[in-house]
């Protein structure tokens, strides 16, 4: 791990990556969101750690991969790059989208009795598993982290620095989104939010696909 430690400043424009995708309105976090408003901040942080669950599986499963293509094939990181680069050019896309968007949050509704720990753990976990873009999303954040020749520690870092930063932001939305005050902050800022995520998206789609292979 002490070698890994050397590729921080080639993690660090990952990291960001994954940080703007985290905090942006997706289907997990309109899934705490949603379940903090309605059944409170407990629920939300149960559902929160499902999703966490499901974060940690593809994240896995696409550290794991990218070690085995690498393994066998030279070509296998170009052509993940550019994947990754035409994927965040996509997410930038929907961001833009996003701005001109004028679709409002869902409201809390207080009649509704919470579901069980078990239910909420399993409704995130299926949620973020069952959504095929989120190994796209850490295919591209680990390409963007890795360089080539990189030992496979570095994949390692990449996922417990994102992974621990994803578990604060989880945490934090379900914390924030059981108080109505935060929700109007939100609406009010959307725009602004959406904006700078798909100006980010933009940077590191271009940054992928014009570096050196």
């Amino acid at each position: 791990m002490h070698e890994a430690l050397a590729y921080l400043p080639q993690i660090l424009p990952a990291h960001i990556a994954y940080i703007i995708a985290v905090v942006s309105p997706g289907p997990a976090i309109m899934a705490i969101i949603g379940t903090s408003m309605t059944h409170g901040r407990k629920a939300g942080m149960t559902i929160s750690l499902g999703i966490f669950g499901g974060s940690l599986t593809w994240a896995t499963a696409a550290a794991a991969g990218l070690a085995t293509l690498l393994e066998t094939y030279a070509i296998a990181l170009e052509i993940l790059k550019v994947v990754g680069g035409f994927y965040l050019l996509y997410l930038a896309y929907k961001a833009f989208r996003a701005v001109r968007a004028s679709g409002d949050l869902p409201t809390a509704r207080e009649d509704k009795a919470s579901p069980c720990f078990e239910s909420l753990i399993l409704r995130g976990y299926g949620i973020h598993v069952t959504n095929p873009k989120a190994i796209f999303a850490w295919l591209a954040i680990i390409a963007l982290g890795m360089p080539q020749g990189a030992p496979a520690s570095v994949a390692v870092l990449i996922i417990t620095i994102c992974c621990a930063t994803g578990f604060v932001v989880f945490m934090g939305y379900a914390t924030l989104f059981s108080t109505a005050h935060a929700l109007k902050i939100y609406r009010n800022a959307r725009r602004w939010i959406e904006g700078a995520m798909a100006g980010f998206y933009c940077f590191a789609g271009i940054k992928l696909l014009t570096s050196n292979f």
